[in-house]
């Protein structure tokens, strides 16, 4: 049997030497999820490989001769997903099945463009369609979704699983190896599933559920260990850097403490990042494990800087709480990277700028910026379908995409280009030059050249967004 993996790209990957100062343009890092399923299947099926449109293009003759293609989405990537596993069932005898956190969510779409969906989490019931698929018939295990004569078969829901011990084999990614000293490709690693919060317009939570699950402390440092000696093997990196990708890696406090002195005790080297909560940031226990570990920064998800938005999209915070929470993860030696939404009912034009002093004056030193984004099943989706502009998921990876309450979608457009031109300007790169440490010299370096890249995209939808702009829907008040 041969089974194959496919990511696809929202941009696929082309060479460029923009691959090695811009990331999320031509490059980006390989799905971990993906290459977790990968690697517990090939323990099965030998001839399993991945292939990525996140760093390489798809060697379509290997991949047609398939006897079951798997293809992993997320929102931003589902029309490619489409066109792709409708390419493939097209020119290829091979069971075509899809899954990730879009199919997942949204799977009456998905089933449309495949012959199956796998939902949810799909450690173990990748291997159980891989023997439907072997024996010739139809999945009748729990999480599986499909069309039977037109009508959506949905076979019922399937637990999360308990345990996700497996380290991903990266050497099953087709030119991963040779690409891994692209200082834009960071090595990642997944640790735990779930958040107790619930945030409107968080999708994780509604695919991984609100009861945190963890790796042992012992396989997640395995995991950090392999995915180093695989980023640094046959390359000479300026950015040696490690990104723990959990949404919420402190949801269990006793057991990230427990994970970031494994890593301590384990003598490893190197630079780390996480994603966290901004309530991580009165904890001086964790913030002192956090820098003896090698963490180098906080990815704060603030999203907002005013209350009324945290209130209506149920983020349990205050902009004093924030702001007590940086300058606290500062006095530890930690930087600060910021996660932000435009878009709320609460912004009015101008609020780009607000965003750009806030996060000049609190000395933020890395944003994300998106307009308010909308994935299929999620609260704020359900709320404010009516006001979307499109179902084009293209656009949905930052751009503005619905009608907010208090401006128009062009005008929230402009605030997020200004917003990010005034965070990552050119003498705020010079001063950056000048007066960083090495690490966020070359992270303001890399982030300056990708907002360049950033804005070059949100203003290519100025023109459709001003036309849209001119009609106000009724149901928008």
């Amino acid at each position: 049997m041969k089974i194959r993996f496919v990511e696809p790209g929202n941009r696929p990957y082309q060479p460029s030497i923009l691959n090695y100062f811009v990331y999320d343009r031509y490059i980006r890092t390989p799905s971990v999820g993906l290459n977790t399923l990968a690697t517990i299947v090939q323990k099965k099926v030998p001839d399993t490989r991945m292939y990525s449109e996140s760093i390489s293009r798809l060697v379509m003759k290997d991949i047609l001769d398939a006897d079951l293609i798997f293809i992993g989405i997320f929102t931003f990537q589902a029309r490619r997903g489409y066109a792709l596993a409708r390419y493939f069932k097209k020119h290829s005898k091979a069971v075509v099945v899809m899954g990730g956190l879009h199919a997942s969510m949204n799977y009456p779409e998905a089933a449309r463009y495949c012959d199956y969906v796998l939902l949810g989490e799909g450690d173990e019931s990748i291997l159980d369609m891989v023997r439907a698929v072997q024996k010739k018939k139809v999945p009748d295990f729990p999480g599986v979704a499909y069309l039977k004569n037109g009508r959506l078969v949905h076979t019922g829901e399937r637990k999360p699983p308990e345990t996700f011990e497996t380290i991903p084999n990266k050497n099953l990614v087709y030119r991963y190896q040779k690409m891994a000293g692209h200082n834009t490709l960071w090595g990642q690693v997944h640790a735990s599933r779930g958040c107790p919060h619930d945030c409107d317009y968080c999708a994780l939570v509604r695919h991984f559920g609100r009861r945190v699950r963890t790796r042992t402390p012992e396989y997640v440092v395995e995991d950090i260990r392999r995915t180093i000696a695989f980023q640094e093997r046959g390359h000479h990196r300026l950015l040696k850097a490690l990104w723990i990708t959990d949404d919420n890696f402190f949801a269990d406090r006793k057991w990230a403490m427990a994970v970031l002195q494994k890593i301590i005790d384990s003598n490893i080297h190197y630079c780390f990042t996480v994603q966290a909560r901004w309530e991580v940031g009165l904890d001086d226990e964790m913030l002192c494990l956090l820098k003896r570990a090698g963490f180098a920064e906080i990815a704060m998800g603030i999203e907002f800087i005013d209350d009324d938005a945290f209130q209506q999209y149920h983020k349990k915070s205050t902009k004093r709480d924030i702001i007590t929470a940086i300058q606290n993860i500062k006095r530890h030696g930690l930087s600060v990277r910021g996660l932000f939404i435009l878009g709320a009912d609460s912004h009015t034009v101008g609020v780009g700028e607000r965003l750009a002093d806030f996060v000049i004056e609190q000395g933020i030193q890395g944003a994300l910026i998106q307009c308010m984004y909308f994935v299929p099943g999620t609260p704020v989706y359900e709320a404010d379908k009516e006001r979307l502009l499109h179902k084009n998921w293209d656009k949905y990876n930052g751009n503005a995409v619905h009608w907010p309450k208090s401006m128009t979608p062009y005008e929230l457009q402009v605030e997020n280009i200004k917003a990010s031109k005034k965070i990552y300007s050119f003498p705020r790169l010079v001063h950056a030059l000048i007066h960083e440490d090495r690490l966020h010299k070359l992270l303001f370096l890399g982030e300056y050249f990708w907002h360049i890249s950033v804005r070059k995209d949100l203003k290519r939808e100025l023109p459709y967004l001003e036309k849209i702009s001119r009609r106000r829907p009724e149901n928008v008040i």
